[in-house]
C-alpha cells in the first residue's frame, strides 16, 4: 500500500510542484489499496528517485518511467539502453492501480514519460482513462504485430507471456489434455487448481474465451471449472505450480514464465507444461497470450525520449533478453528464444487483438462472479 508518508516525499523533478497537495495523497492512500497486478510472491516493490536527475529531467533528457513491472525483472534492460543511448532513466515502481491513479491525481505536474505494466487489460484502461498519448513510431509499427498493438496507438506489447495448463506427469498424460473448456469437464473434478478471479491475467484469459465462444458458453465453462477445484483458489501462479507439484492437485492454468522461472531454481521441478486450445476445432482458437507493454504518458515532459526508449524495448537486442532473462517470449518475429522456451516446443497462439481484453474486462469480472469463481 502507498503509505501517506511516502507520498509526502514524493520529488517533483524540474520546475513541478516541490509537494503534491493533500487531496493527491488522498488518492493516492485509496489506490495503494488496489490488488497488484505482477506476481504477488515478488519482493515489495519501492520507489526510486534521485533528485540529482532534476537538471536531466528539465533539459528533456532523463526519461522517468512509472512501471508495475518486477524491479529485478526490467532494471537490467533500462541499464543496457542508458549504455547504448545514453539517455539516463529513473524508475519508479508500484502496482499498476495505484500507479494510474498517481497519473490521474498528478495531471500536468507529473513527472513521468511512459507507463511500463503488464497485461492489456490495464494497458487498455490508462488509455481509457486518458494517460496516454499516441506513440506516433513507425519503427515500433514494424517490431510489433498489429495484434500487439492499441488499436489507437496508444500502447503496444513489448514480451509475450503465454497462459496454459500445467500437470501432474505422474498422474496425468498429456494425451488427456486439451483446452481450457476441457477443463470443466467432470472427468477433473477435485483435480483442478486455479489462480483467483481477482488477478487481471485471469480476467483477460475469460475475456477471450467470451469473444470466441459468447457468454454463456463461458458462463458454463467457468461453473465447470469452480466445480472441479481440488482446493480454494491460489493468490499467485507460483503457488498454485507448487501445489501440482506436490499433489494438491493434478492440473491447473498459469503463465509459463513463472514455470520457467521455477525451473531457474530447480530443473528437476515435478510439473509439466502442455500448450491449450491446439489442433482442429472450433475450440482450437490457440493457446492466451497477454502482454506486458508500454505508453507514452499523456503529460510527458520527454516525449522523443520516450519514444527512443519504447522503440529500444521492441528492439533486436532488448527482445532476446526478454526471452532469455524474463522467461517471456519475444513480441517481434524472428527474434531466437532461450534454450528454455524452445524445450517446451512451438505452439498455435491466440491470434485476437490483445485489446479485447480490455474492453471485455468489466463483463469478464461480472461472469466470473455469477460462476462463484472467487
Amino acid at each position: 500500500m502507498v503509505k501517506l508518508q511516502e507520498a509526502n516525499s514524493i520529488i517533483k523533478i524540474g520546475t513541478k510542484y516541490s509537494m503534491l497537495s493533500a487531496a493527491v495523497i488522498g488518492a493516492l492512500a485509496l489506490a495503494g489499496c488496489n490488488q497488484s497486478t505482477e506476481q504477488a510472491n515478488t519482493p515489495a516493490k519501492t520507489e526510486q528517485k534521485n533528485e540529482g536527475h532534476a537538471t536531466d529531467k528539465a533539459s528533456g533528457d532523463t526519461v522517468t518511467i512509472y512501471s508495475s513491472r518486477n524491479e529485478q525483472l526490467i532494471q537490467p534492460l533500462l541499464d543496457e539502453f542508458t549504455k547504448e543511448t545514453g539517455i539516463p532513466v529513473e524508475l519508479v515502481t508500484d502496482d499498476s492501480g495505484p500507479l494510474m491513479a498517481r497519473l490521474q491525481a498528478e495531471s500536468t505536474n507529473t513527472p513521468a514519460d511512459v507507463l511500463l505494466t503488464v497485461d492489456a487489460g490495464n494497458l487498455w484502461q490508462a488509455g481509457q482513462q486518458g494517460l496516454l498519448q499516441p506513440i506516433k513510431s513507425e519503427v515500433v509499427n514494424s517490431n510489433v504485430p498489429e495484434k500487439y498493438r492499441s488499436v489507437d496507438d496508444l500502447w503496444t506489447g513489448l514480451s509475450l507471456r503465454a497462459r496454459t495448463i500445467f500437470y501432474d506427469p505422474a498422474k496425468v498424460q498429456p494425451t488427456e489434455l486439451s483446452t481450457y473448456a476441457d477443463l470443466a469437464d467432470p472427468k477433473w473434478k477435485g483435480k483442478l487448481c486455479l489462480r483467483t478471479s481477482k488477478k487481471v491475467y485471469n480476467q483477460s484469459l475469460v475475456a477471450s474465451m467470451i469473444e470466441h465462444f459468447g457468454a454463456k458458453k463461458t458462463e458454463e465453462i467457468v461453473k465447470g471449472w469452480v466445480a472441479n477445484l481440488a482446493a480454494p483458489v491460489s493468490s499467485n501462479d507460483t503457488k498454485l505450480l507448487e501445489a501440482i507439484a506436490s499433489g494438491q492437485c493434478q492440473v491447473g492454468i498459469a503463465n509459463s514464465y513463472y514455470y520457467g522461472r521455477l525451473l531457474d531454481e530447480n530443473p528437476k521441478f515435478p510439473v509439466k507444461i502442455f500448450w491449450a486450445n491446439q489442433g482442429e476445432g472450433p475450440e482450437a482458437t490457440g493457446t492466451h497470450v497477454n502482454v506486458s507493454g508500454a505508453g507514452i504518458i499523456k503529460n510527458s515532459d520527454n516525449v522523443e525520449g520516450a519514444r527512443k526508449l519504447i522503440e529500444w524495448l521492441s528492439s533486436d537486442t532488448a527482445q532476446g533478453k526478454y526471452a532469455s532473462s524474463d522467461k517471456e517470449f519475444p513480441v517481434k518475429e524472428g527474434i531466437d528464444e532461450s534454450d528454455m522456451l524452445r524445450s517446451w516446443g512451438s505452439f498455435k497462439q491466440d491470434d485476437i487483438n490483445v485489446s479485447i481484453f480490455g474492453q471485455r474486462q468489466a463483463e469478464a469480472v461480472q461472469l466470473m462472479d455469477r460462476a462463484g469463481y472467487e
